[in-house]
């Protein structure tokens, strides 16, 4: 049921309000909390140095700041915290506050009790951004006035006041934001499910856990989207708590999504061929189908076949940024998991020098091993995991016969220059690391930032 978010103004008014990270959603947050007249502390583990404009526009409006590596030792005493989405439930400084009777909640989470519009939300180990983003351009399409945040876009809670029942709004949402989600979106989409973020999740169970959040408290009336050519996904049928809706590239499913002999349906009806999508893969054309499943009830055909006809991708995957001596460089730098990596490379019509390797999120390597190998040309390691990559490489090669020239560089630098080095005219290089980036860049943009110039720079 809606709920006014006069309810919220009204409650949080007066309220000794902590918020726990001073990054990009929440000083938006911070500063709306002081406009509903709430008295905020913020919190943060870098300094005022580190945090530089963002900190002294806090001060300035009357934010208190606890900063520095024992920041979270002074989370006491509050009615209210707003978490920041890594930060675990079972931290010891929140089960502390919660044990004193605080209310934990996040932005998030308090977006979307409130958003007086429909909203969509979109979670899964990969494709969440360019479903997303699909799903955002159909309805835009489609002629409503449309909304897009979570992990994409602008942080919404702060606007919205400005939302109204008849806009759209479409949510990317990870397993760290879903993971203390007692809320639910009217439309929830899980793209697909494989092992992923076990650096923070204790296990697969859990991590699949909080993805469920997503559904886990829909009414009778809403809908779920599940992807039925992925176990994991397609096992989630059976605790819907609403309508649900399949796609597949495999099987024809007449109620919802489906390819068949190169063209894209919907509901029996055709969208359009293959030939016509700019995107590159059959992990676009599962985009694709999840974004004609979540729109169905509120977009024509014709929207959906304009947006597949002409959407070009976003950026960072499998974007395409310079051929240079007859050599095409791509940056696939939001690949951080192994399967990700997998559903670039196939994407390819053939094999291509691969840079890889990054931070460990503790995902195993040997699923891009044992299916990727023929899709490799040549392999650049870099990073933390580069040994680890290394070693179920070279055992899979054992044991299939085959040969596969493997090289380990020291730096980011290197891996790009080197791949120059090794490669000819005709040849493919891309960045698809199959990690995370936190080893050598603050996000995967900085790194197919970094990517791109180097690669501009070429001569």
């Amino acid at each position: 049921m809606e709920r006014n978010f006069s309810e919220f103004k009204e409650f949080i008014k007066g309220k000794k309000v902590g918020v726990v990270g001073i990054g990009v959603s929440n000083i938006p947050l911070i500063h709306f909390l002081v406009k509903l007249q709430a008295t905020v502390t913020a919190f943060d583990k870098k300094n005022q140095k580190m945090l530089g404009a963002a900190a002294i526009g806090l001060k300035e409006a009357g934010v208190k700041l606890i900063l520095g590596e024992n920041y979270l030792n002074d989370l006491t005493g509050f009615d209210v915290i707003f978490k920041t989405p890594s930060m675990r439930i079972d931290n010891p400084a929140l089960l502390r506050a919660k044990q004193e009777g605080t209310y934990i909640t996040s932005e998030m989470e308090e977006f979307i009790k409130y958003c007086p519009a429909k909203t969509f939300g979109v979670t899964g180990s990969d494709g969440k951004t360019t479903t997303t983003t699909i799903i955002y351009n159909i309805l835009k399409s489609e002629g409503y006035k449309t909304w897009v945040g979570g992990n994409i876009g602008n942080p919404l809670f702060a606007n919205i006041e400005e939302i109204t029942k008849d806009d759209k709004v479409v949510l990317e949402l990870s397993s760290f934001q879903l993971m203390t989600m007692n809320v639910s979106t009217d439309v929830a989409v899980v793209t697909n499910l494989s092992p992923n973020h076990l650096d923070i999740h204790k296990n697969i169970e859990e991590y699949i856990d909080a993805k469920k959040n997503i559904f886990k408290y829909q009414n009778d009336q809403d809908l779920l989207i599940l992807n039925k050519d992925n176990d994991l996904t397609y096992e989630l049928r059976k605790e819907a708590m609403g309508r649900v809706k399949h796609f597949s590239i495999i099987d024809k499913v007449e109620d919802g999504a489906y390819f068949q002999d190169d063209k894209l349906f919907i509901m029996n009806n055709l969208v359009c061929n293959l030939d016509e999508i700019k995107l590159k893969g059959m992990h676009n054309v599962q985009n694709l189908l999840t974004a004609f499943c979540a729109t169905q009830e509120e977009a024509s055909v014709a929207s959906m076949r304009k947006v597949a006809t002409t959407f070009i991708g976003v950026e960072h995957r499998g974007e395409f940024v310079r051929e240079v001596e007859g050599v095409k460089y791509y940056n696939d730098s939001i690949a951080s998991t192994p399967t990700r990596t997998i559903a670039s490379l196939k994407a390819f019509e053939k094999p291509v020098i691969l840079i890889a390797g990054g931070y460990d999120k503790k995902i195993p390597f040997e699923p891009l091993a044992e299916e990727a190998y023929l899709n490799i040309k040549t392999l650049i390691l870099v990073g933390a995991t580069k040994y680890k990559i290394k070693e179920v490489f070279e055992s899979v090669l054992k044991e299939k016969k085959i040969f596969l020239e493997i090289i380990l560089v020291e730096d980011f630098n290197e891996a790009i220059l080197k791949a120059k080095l090794v490669a000819k005219p005709g040849d493919i290089v891309t960045l698809s690391p199959a990690c995370a980036s936190f080893d050598m860049f603050k996000d995967f943009a900085a790194r197919g930032n970094k990517f791109k110039e180097i690669v501009m720079a070429l001569k």
